[in-house]
């Protein structure tokens, strides 16, 4: 077999590498498959060993296969978890609830057959310049943010930051350095600021260095940033920033009274 040519000419290796990309989400190899040995490949394209290498090379940054040392090359065999940014609503006519982040993740994950895991850390550092302006606050004021390292089996999953005013969390147990019973959200609810709308900007990048050893990514897997920022009548509340590898979750949102469990499975494969 030859490699498909392009309208426009590439190196060989990236077009062996289309190729094998095209047959994986296609469906040919499932998640888990081991991919034909290097000499296999090379008698079924007409190609060197070195743009197999090459070629695979380029669809292990991708996150879409993984190598094990003495092994072989299979397919990542962790599927995609889908994470539901708002929760499901609270009953017929009422709008998508702001529900706690945890409780979410947490039937997420066993509705999936995965384990979750968090470390938990918090800090008074100066705002981000971008933080500070969601926040209505000048720059290098002080916040609070409260980290969450999520895990499903072992996997690194999400970082999760909520940022709040200093004056807001002072003489809560927002600054306490470890989880809320109930969540942040009861915290806020009891000193009258419960959140009653957010908004959400949803953006992707490239992972800087601390976030690619953390997340183990090869480097061609960009992060999801979704930063929302919550309000209630005085004010914004907080500014949550959660990053995702884009290798390992879909996020959905969903309009109207969704159900809880409409358009959520668990996809094989690396592409949302």
């Amino acid at each position: 077999m030859t490699i498909p040519r392009a309208g426009v000419p590439a190196p060989k290796y990236q077009r062996l590498a289309a190729d094998l990309r095209r047959r994986i989400e296609s469906g040919e190899w499932q998640g888990g498959a081991q991919l034909p040995v290097e000499t296999e490949l090379e008698h079924h394209y007409g190609v060197a060993r070195n743009t197999v290498r090459l070629a695979v090379d380029v669809l292990v940054n991708e996150g879409r296969l993984i190598r094990l040392q003495g092994k072989g090359t299979y397919l990542k065999h962790q599927p995609l978890l889908d994470h539901r940014v708002y929760g499901p609503s609270p009953g017929p006519g009422a709008d998508d609830c702001l529900a706690g982040p945890t409780a979410v993740y947490a039937d997420e994950a066993v509705a999936a057959g995965r384990r979750l895991g968090c470390d938990f850390e918090m800090l008074v550092v100066r705002a981000r310049a971008d933080v500070a302006e969601l926040l209505g606050m000048a720059p290098g004021e002080a916040v609070v943010v409260r980290r969450q390292l999520r895990l499903t089996d072992r996997e690194p999953y999400s970082i999760e930051e909520s940022h709040y005013r200093a004056g807001l969390a002072a003489g809560t147990p927002l600054m306490e350095p470890e989880p809320v019973p109930g969540g942040d959200e009861t915290v806020l609810a009891a000193i009258g600021r419960a959140e009653s709308s957010a908004v959400d900007h949803l953006v992707a990048r490239m992972p800087g260095p601390e976030e690619t050893a953390w997340f183990e990514v090869g480097p061609g897997v960009p992060l999801m940033v979704q930063t929302r920022v919550t309000h209630d009548d005085r004010g914004p509340v907080r500014v949550v920033e959660t990053r995702y590898a884009a290798d390992r979750c879909r996020l959905l949102y969903g309009l109207g009274p969704v159900p809880a469990a409409a358009g959520t499975r668990a996809t094989a494969g690396a592409s949302a």
